[in-house]
């Protein structure tokens, strides 16, 4: 109705104005210039009047953006979209049927010789890890193993104070030493700090590891050096290791991240806690790792809406790192490598079917445009906790002051939430995806990015339902299911799958394949099609194997002093890594 009155208003309008352009045609055909202006200012009137008005916004969830309020669900809408989002989520994915069948195995075959047969007592390897905690954690996992390859004594890992995170922790702060050293005795030899010989400490020689070097290139590269120097430092020691290595190195490696890197008792106490907190306010809840720091964003090369104001503030932070190169941020996006906005994985989460009352746990840094930016994930999601809402300040105290500790409480509740989710797929999605494999298959859930960013930019095309249909179907196969990825895809720490193990005997006492519990719509039919699929869309190279499924990767080193400097191996290969890693 009201509709059918502004159309008769704007044809009344028109009338009368064409009237009155008859009624003065006359006196301005005298006047030839004021003619050609009021013609033109006719013109420009007369179109305002008539063309069609655009949509209305509801004014009043725009206002409730920019103060951070709650609004309701249903005006995540324009009034002529048929896209409504219900409250209600429908069937809950808090575990699958399959995962009881799979469980972690990293024990050394009987071929594995150990510390005391292999140890050369005059070769001394240091590594000098680069990132945050989580890149970190995945340089220490890699040089537990270059030490067994060198036949070294490896001295306890120094953790990057320098850089980006600027923080000053250092290992026997963050993980147990002591445990660290005696759960690898058989393994490795490892000492706390390099002896004195002469009086004297002994000074490493410092040089790099080529990116993705495999046993033999260690050997042949790094092995000489310290045969002539007997100390050699490895430094910005994070993905120096190939993917490409026997079971029982990679059983190694599973050795170290999964049982030897312990946090410390102070760590594990405030994290043991937020998860008990969680606990109480409900039975099941999800963890989201939510990568939306203005530096994040601004190296993503990425666009979010947010006008010059957007392009102005990440400009300027772009400009730190000299040789950053210019990106497309439409062509990023459809390549995936932009990570999801709070909004569109707070949609995501509900087309796989949790409602408004489930619980959030946001591990996060610095939000880019805080509590407006949220607004949205918090109308689907009004539960929403952090760490600084679930403790005092009195007990993050201790933390607060510490990136990597912050994250590492932040790493503590996602490896225990029921469910875990991320906007992206940096370190932490990858170390927590692939922990979570090893310790029972527990519900992981990996944005297909590259297939939600067209289902995202149309989807006030569709209805709710033919969204979360969407939805589903694209998310077969990044959903933390057994067996989601061949042996040997992704990166080792995100698919480790040479420590994985089947319980063929209680599988087949269940008779048939159980159905997958983890999409629960008519998608279950081509199940395999579509991991198939999916599968044959990821890189298989192993050159580019960081950029599978991933934001943030580049051709780029990180570097000290905050530049970026082209990324290439000492073997001449260039290869990509991940800039802005957690």
């Amino acid at each position: 109705m009201k509709k059918k009155k502004r159309e008769t208003k704007r044809r009344n309008n028109a009338a009368a104005v064409l009237r009155w352009i008859l009624f003065t045609r006359h006196y301005l055909l005298q006047f030839p210039l004021l003619s050609a202006i009021f013609a033109f200012l006719l013109f420009f009137a007369a179109f305002s009047v008539i063309s069609p008005l655009p949509p209305i916004i509801n004014q009043h969830r725009s206002s409730q953006l920019k103060n951070g309020a709650k609004t309701d669900e249903s005006t995540f809408s324009t009034e002529t979209s048929p896209f409504r989002v219900p409250r209600s989520g429908g069937r809950r994915l808090w575990n699958s049927m399959q995962s009881k069948f799979y469980y972690g195995c990293s024990n050394a075959s009987d071929s594995f010789q150990t510390a005391d047969l292999k140890t050369n007592r005059n070769r001394y390897l240091l590594i000098a890890t680069s990132g945050g905690l989580n890149q970190q954690r995945t340089g220490i996992t890699d040089g537990v193993v270059a030490a067994y390859i060198l036949n070294a004594t490896l001295v306890v890992p120094k953790l990057d104070q320098k850089s980006f995170w600027n923080d000053s922790s250092d290992f026997a702060e963050i993980f147990d030493v002591d445990w660290f050293i005696s759960f690898l005795s058989k393994d490795v030899t490892i000492i706390k700090q390099l002896p004195a010989k002469g009086g004297k400490v002994l000074t490493p020689y410092r040089t790099r590891a080529p990116r993705k070097c495999t046993p033999i290139c260690y050997l042949t590269k790094v092995l000489p050096v310290l045969n002539k120097k007997h100390v050699v430092q490895l430094g910005k020691f994070d993905y120096r290791l190939s993917n490409r290595l026997s079971p029982d190195l990679q059983k190694l490696r599973c050795r170290v991240n999964y049982h030897a890197l312990k946090f410390t008792d102070s760590i594990l106490e405030i994290g043991k806690k937020l998860v008990q907190r969680m606990r109480m306010k409900s039975d099941h809840f999800i963890a989201l790792h939510l990568r939306f720091e203005p530096d994040m964003l601004a190296f993503s090369g990425c666009y979010f809406g947010g006008g010059g104001k957007e392009r102005m503030e990440l400009g300027k932070i772009q400009r730190r790192w000299k040789s950053l190169h210019a990106s497309n941020p439409d062509k990023e996006r459809r390549q995936g490598k932009c990570p999801l906005t709070p909004e569109e994985v707070g949609l995501m989460l509900r087309a796989l079917g949790f409602g408004s009352d489930v619980h959030l746990y946001v591990a996060s840094g610095e939000v880019y445009g805080g509590e407006a930016t949220l607004a949205p994930l918090r109308a689907l999601f009004p539960n929403i906790h952090s760490k600084e809402t679930l403790a005092s300040k009195r007990e993050l105290a201790p933390f607060s002051s510490y990136s990597s500790r912050m994250a590492a409480l932040d790493f503590i509740v996602c490896d225990e939430s029921d469910v875990f989710s991320t906007n992206n797929n940096g370190n932490m999605a990858k170390i927590i995806a692939g922990r979570r494999r090893y310790f029972g298959h527990k519900p992981t859930i990996r944005p297909n990015v590259k297939k939600l960013y067209k289902l995202f930019t149309s989807r006030h095309n569709k209805t709710w339902e033919e969204f979360m249909s969407k939805v589903r179907s694209h998310q077969i196969g990044f959903m933390g299911e057994p067996n989601e990825l061949k042996p040997g895809r992704g990166e080792f720490h995100e698919n480790p799958s040479s420590c994985l193990c089947e319980d063929s005997v209680a599988k087949a006492a269940t008779g048939p394949n159980p159905t997958p519990q983890t999409l629960p719509h008519e998608g279950h039919k081509n199940l395999k099609e579509n991991i198939k699929r999916n599968e044959a869309s990821e890189v298989t190279d192993e050159h580019s194997i960081e950029n599978e499924h991933g934001q943030g990767a580049t051709e780029m080193d990180y570097v000290d002093n905050g530049n970026a400097v082209q990324g290439r191996s000492l073997a001449g290969e260039m290869l990509s890594e991940e800039f802005f890693s957690d």
